[in-house]
Protein backbone atom coordinates (compact mmCIF):
# COMPACT_ATOMS: atom_id res chain seq x y z
CA UNK A 1 0.00 0.00 0.00
CA UNK A 2 1.10 3.52 -0.78
CA UNK A 3 -1.05 5.70 1.49
CA UNK A 4 -1.00 9.48 1.21
CA UNK A 5 -2.85 11.70 3.68
CA UNK A 6 -3.51 15.30 2.66
CA UNK A 7 -4.63 17.54 5.50
CA UNK A 8 -3.55 20.02 8.15
CA UNK A 9 -2.00 19.40 11.54
CA UNK A 10 -4.82 21.34 13.27
CA UNK A 11 -7.67 19.38 11.66
CA UNK A 12 -9.26 16.90 14.10
CA UNK A 13 -10.40 14.56 11.32
CA UNK A 14 -6.86 14.48 9.91
CA UNK A 15 -5.49 13.68 13.38
CA UNK A 16 -7.97 10.80 13.73
CA UNK A 17 -6.96 9.52 10.30
CA UNK A 18 -3.25 9.59 11.18
CA UNK A 19 -4.00 7.78 14.44
CA UNK A 20 -5.96 5.09 12.56
CA UNK A 21 -2.98 4.24 10.33
CA UNK A 22 -0.42 4.55 13.15
CA UNK A 23 -2.36 2.13 15.39
CA UNK A 24 -2.39 -0.45 12.60
CA UNK A 25 1.29 0.14 11.78
CA UNK A 26 0.46 1.08 8.19
CA UNK A 27 3.05 3.36 6.63
CA UNK A 28 1.73 6.58 5.13
CA UNK A 29 3.03 9.85 3.74
CA UNK A 30 1.53 13.03 5.21
CA UNK A 31 1.23 16.19 3.10
CA UNK A 32 0.42 19.36 5.04
CA UNK A 33 -1.88 21.51 2.90
CA UNK A 34 -0.70 24.67 4.67
CA UNK A 35 2.75 24.07 3.14
CA UNK A 36 2.03 22.29 -0.15
CA UNK A 37 -1.15 21.57 -2.08
CA UNK A 38 -2.14 18.76 -4.39
CA UNK A 39 -0.53 18.60 -7.80
CA UNK A 40 -2.78 18.78 -10.85
CA UNK A 41 -2.39 15.02 -11.45
CA UNK A 42 -3.21 14.16 -7.83
CA UNK A 43 -6.28 16.41 -7.92
CA UNK A 44 -7.46 14.77 -11.15
CA UNK A 45 -7.10 11.25 -9.70
CA UNK A 46 -8.92 12.12 -6.48
CA UNK A 47 -11.61 14.07 -8.35
CA UNK A 48 -12.25 11.07 -10.62
CA UNK A 49 -13.06 8.92 -7.58
CA UNK A 50 -14.90 11.29 -5.20
CA UNK A 51 -16.04 14.20 -7.41
CA UNK A 52 -15.43 17.94 -7.23
CA UNK A 53 -18.31 18.67 -4.85
CA UNK A 54 -16.92 16.34 -2.17
CA UNK A 55 -13.53 18.06 -2.36
CA UNK A 56 -14.72 21.66 -1.99
CA UNK A 57 -15.11 22.85 1.60
CA UNK A 58 -17.98 25.35 1.36
CA UNK A 59 -18.10 25.95 5.12
CA UNK A 60 -14.41 26.85 5.51
CA UNK A 61 -12.87 30.25 6.21
CA UNK A 62 -10.94 30.23 2.92
CA UNK A 63 -14.16 29.77 0.91
CA UNK A 64 -15.66 32.87 2.55
CA UNK A 65 -12.41 34.85 2.45
CA UNK A 66 -12.16 34.38 -1.33
CA UNK A 67 -15.89 35.17 -1.79
CA UNK A 68 -16.26 31.98 -3.79
CA UNK A 69 -20.05 32.01 -3.45
CA UNK A 70 -20.23 35.24 -5.52
CA UNK A 71 -17.57 34.57 -8.14
CA UNK A 72 -17.96 32.63 -11.37
CA UNK A 73 -14.83 30.53 -11.22
CA UNK A 74 -13.09 27.37 -12.22
CA UNK A 75 -13.28 25.34 -9.00
CA UNK A 76 -10.43 23.00 -9.86
CA UNK A 77 -8.08 25.87 -10.65
CA UNK A 78 -8.99 27.61 -7.38
CA UNK A 79 -8.40 24.39 -5.40
CA UNK A 80 -4.93 24.09 -6.94
CA UNK A 81 -4.07 27.72 -6.08
CA UNK A 82 -5.70 27.67 -2.62
CA UNK A 83 -5.38 24.18 -1.06
CA UNK A 84 -7.21 25.31 2.09
CA UNK A 85 -10.44 25.15 0.02
CA UNK A 86 -10.24 21.35 0.16
CA UNK A 87 -12.15 19.18 2.62
CA UNK A 88 -9.71 17.26 4.79
CA UNK A 89 -8.41 14.67 5.17
CA UNK A 90 -7.98 13.36 1.65
CA UNK A 91 -6.62 9.81 1.83
CA UNK A 92 -5.23 8.31 -1.34
CA UNK A 93 -4.06 4.77 -2.10
CA UNK A 94 -3.10 4.54 -5.77
CA UNK A 95 -6.31 5.04 -7.75
CA UNK A 96 -8.52 4.79 -4.65
CA UNK A 97 -9.33 7.87 -2.58
CA UNK A 98 -11.59 9.09 0.21
CA UNK A 99 -12.47 12.47 1.68
CA UNK A 100 -12.99 12.57 5.44
CA UNK A 101 -12.59 9.91 8.11
CA UNK A 102 -13.63 6.61 6.45
CA UNK A 103 -12.20 3.61 8.36
CA UNK A 104 -14.73 1.18 6.82
CA UNK A 105 -13.38 1.88 3.35
CA UNK A 106 -9.72 1.83 4.45
CA UNK A 107 -10.17 -1.63 5.99
CA UNK A 108 -10.87 -3.00 2.49
CA UNK A 109 -7.62 -1.48 1.16
CA UNK A 110 -5.47 -3.85 3.23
Amino acid sequence: MNIQIFGTKKCRETQKTERYFKERRIAYHFVDLTEKGLSKGELEKVKAVVGVEALLNRSGKEYNRLNMQYIVHNREEMMLKHPMLLNTPIVRNGLQATVGYCPDIWRDWQ
